[in-house]
């Protein structure tokens, strides 16, 4: 059984107003964290760790491969602002949270544990789901295997459709490197091949996200997204489905028109919004067009 366990005491939670609306530097990242109410609930040998912020109806955010709950830094305070509260786990074998198995596993073993980590925290109220690229597996699975549990599900970026650009993604090694400058310069590297379209050499934030969520990815031999686990999903998915997709995301660059008929394959599919600019990771890339689809798509009126 998954029960919420005391962690040492944080600063009060911040009100929304008080939430960073912007976050452009780690100070805004860390200021975010501290405002969390966190919950560590037993998982294998450890613990899966969930943040939650404000007050009202749950909505469930799932974040990317090599990735954690920064994944979604430039989302949550709008949504706690439109009246959300808003549920981000580290999945199991990411950030803070341990592994679900010995290796680390994949998307096909997370539903289980999610579930119920959802009833520890919410009992059996519905949800909603918004996943991001590794996380739209986990939360079509979810909603496929607990179908009450999900109310609506909004998919960013989702693998494994069916549909796949014509160039291979390759990415710059960086393991091998020394942490510093050369390492920091791979790793910059593979943000602009895979995660953002237009990468602003300004911005320090997403490097220090994306380096601090590579070396605490403990599922790195998955293989689902390479599969068409989503194509054979979404069809049993019964909820309303959204896809919200960077217009440039690396994915799917030359095939954004089979998105959508990808998507209808699902029963009750509602549309897709493709924001232009965007690349992959476009809930950071481009935060404020991202935010208002959501909010469409959830139905909620941004302050």
């Amino acid at each position: 059984m998954f029960l919420p366990l005391p962690l040492p005491p944080d600063p009060l939670p911040m009100s929304a107003t008080a939430l960073p609306q912007v976050v452009h530097t780690l100070a805004d990242v860390v200021a975010l964290d501290h405002a969390a109410r966190r919950h560590a609930l037993p998982l294998a040998d450890g613990h899966m760790v969930w943040r939650c912020w404000g007050q009202g109806e749950p909505v469930v955010l799932l974040h990317g491969g090599s990735g954690s709950w920064t994944h979604w830094v430039r989302t949550i305070a709008p949504l706690v602002a439109a009246g959300r509260q808003v549920w981000v786990p580290d999945l199991p074998g990411f950030g803070e949270s341990a592994a679900v198995v010995p290796g680390g596993g994949d998307a096909d073993r997370l539903p289980e544990p999610m579930q119920a980590a959802l009833t520890a925290l919410l009992g059996d109220a519905p949800v909603d789901v918004v996943g991001f690229s590794f996380g739209t597996m986990v939360g079509a699975l979810l909603a496929e295997r607990w179908p009450r549990r999900v109310r609506r599900l909004v998919l960013t970026g989702a693998p494994a459709l069916g549909v796949r650009g014509p160039n291979p993604i390759e990415l710059r090694p960086w393991a091998p490197l020394p942490e510093g400058p050369e390492r920091d310069a791979a790793l910059r590297e593979n943000l602009a091949i895979l995660m953002l379209a237009h990468p602003d050499p300004e911005d320090r934030l997403a490097l220090e996200l994306h380096r601090a969520n590579l070396v605490r990815d403990r599922m790195r031999l998955r293989r689902l997204a390479r599969t068409d686990i989503m194509q054979r999903t979404l069809p049993r998915v019964a909820c309303p489905l959204f896809g919200i997709w960077g217009d440039e995301d690396v994915l799917h660059r030359g095939v954004q028109a089979q998105l959508a008929p990808a998507l209808a394959i699902a029963p009750d599919f509602r549309g897709l919004v493709r924001i232009p600019g965007a690349g992959h990771w476009a809930q950071y890339e481009k935060a404020e067009a991202y935010v208002m689809a959501l909010a469409a798509a959830l139905g909620q009126t941004l302050p």
